[in-house]
């Protein structure tokens, strides 16, 4: 997914700390679109996994994901399955499942790779440096060395984001 060739012009990137059961991170899915629209390819919207302890099945959503950008569908699958928190609550891995056949991923696959746990290792490496940069819950945005929480309130984020990430574009034209 990282690609660092020379051609390609550098864009500010926001990582999202998130995790798939977390009502928080549904809430934010509108600043997120908000920021997809306002910036488009001009600001890279990158997604970190960190699955809280408190959420039985985030772990589980959060392979999915990586099993949906494998086959191409990241977000869409990502914005789904937020959208539906309290199913995931409800009926856990099955569900992970029935949303990557709706959205017409190989739900085979999906199945096999919560078997044969082939992202875990990304999803480790994302909460490990989650918690070494002070990512307590989510969401948590990072954007241009800064770090904002919105797992207490995300009131006044994006416009904070935005912020940063104009002046991190205005940086690049001076």
């Amino acid at each position: 997914m990282n690609d660092s060739s020379p051609d390609r012009p550098t864009v500010p990137v926001l990582e999202v700390w998130c995790e798939l059961q977390c009502p928080d991170c549904r809430t934010a899915l509108d600043d997120l679109r908000a920021l997809r629209a306002r910036y488009g390819d001009r600001l890279e919207l990158r997604l970190r996994h960190f699955p809280l302890d408190k959420h039985r099945h985030a772990f589980a959503a959060a392979q999915a994901a990586e099993e949906a950008w494998a086959q191409g569908r990241g977000w869409p699958y990502v914005e789904a399955v937020l959208e539906r928190v309290e199913e995931l609550d409800r009926k856990g891995e099955p569900f992970l499942v029935e949303v990557a056949r709706e959205l017409a991923l190989d739900a085979e696959e999906f199945d096999t790779a919560l078997i044969d746990g082939r992202h875990i290792l990304v999803v480790d490496a994302d909460q490990a440096e989650g918690k070494a940069i002070g990512v307590t819950g989510t969401p948590t945005y990072v954007i241009g060395g800064e770090r904002l929480d919105g797992g207490k309130s995300q009131e006044g984020l994006r416009e904070r984001i935005e912020e940063i990430a104009d002046r991190l574009l205005a940086g690049q034209q001076a």
